[in-house]
């Protein structure tokens, strides 16, 4: 046992509440608690909202707040409890002060909540949306099947909401064709169209979902275009990649049951 140790006075009211430190320390932990506090709202903010799940950057930022200067009181002898209960009251005067600025500031409100990122619009996902989201397709696949989303073609929009959670709105019925998201691409990837194979019927595009439509007794021969997301990768469009195979993909009656040489279900697959 430390000779300070053994020099404590348990239940000295003047250590518990004030500590050795001058008065006008208190006035230090005014500033160092809001200077914190802020710091921990900002890196919140751009280390992105993907993980936040239903809390706002300020709410997290008051529960770490909260949580510590609770904690260190409790069971460390060298911080005084007036210390912490002025944390405290600091860090709750800040989060109903900026509240409140969220609520009169437009500008504030982007600052510390974001705001809302269209993800997708008829199908097509936004790959700089995305980026700003700080999210990767897998992640957006993700969601959407926690939707009950089976392609993109049933998706009319989908956006990012302030809170880290995807809102969707598909199509009430008759959805289009489009780019599957089941199975998971981790478990399965979808058919990959060879750039010299024949195919009829609409293509989507494995970038971005964007599909390109196919008519009566038309054709989609190699080289395949680049789509306009950059890439060069098109598989056929479905309209439930679950269904049994060959019967979910879209068909065309007028060309020999809408499949070209090595379509879904053709002989040479």
């Amino acid at each position: 046992m430390s000779a300070e140790a053994a020099q404590m006075v348990p239940f000295d009211l003047a250590r518990m509440f004030l500590g050795d430190l001058p008065p006008l320390f208190l006035l230090e932990i005014v500033f160092r608690t809001a200077l914190m506090f802020l710091w921990l709202v900002f890196l919140l903010r751009v280390t992105g909202k993907r993980g936040l799940a239903q809390l706002s950057p300020l709410e997290v930022a008051i529960v770490i707040g909260l949580g510590s200067a609770a904690g260190d009181p409790m069971f460390y002898p060298e911080v005084p409890l007036l210390h912490g209960m002025l944390v405290l009251g600091l860090v709750v005067g800040l989060q109903r002060l900026l509240s409140h600025l969220v609520i009169r500031s437009e500008h504030v409100e982007v600052f510390i909540e974001g705001e809302p990122v269209e993800l997708i619009r008829d199908g097509i996902l936004k790959g700089q949306a995305l980026e700003r989201a700080n999210l990767s397709r897998e992640d957006v696949f993700e969601r959407l099947r926690a939707e009950g989303v089976r392609q993109m073609g049933e998706v009319q929009r989908a956006y990012f909401e302030q809170d880290g959670n995807m809102t969707v709105f598909v199509h009430a019925k008759d959805a289009p064709p489009g780019l599957p998201v089941v199975p998971p691409w981790d478990l399965e990837w979808p058919r990959v169209l060879g750039p010299e194979e024949d195919y009829w019927g609409p293509v989507a595009c494995l970038g971005c979902g964007d599909v390109r439509q196919g008519s009566a007794g038309e054709v989609h021969p190699g080289p395949r275009p680049v789509c306009s997301c950059g890439n060069e990768k098109w598989t056929p469009a479905v309209t439930d990649p679950l269904a049994p195979t060959g019967a979910g993909a879209v068909t065309d009656d007028h060309s020999g049951g809408g499949r070209g040489p090595g379509a879904p279900g053709s002989a040479g697959q």
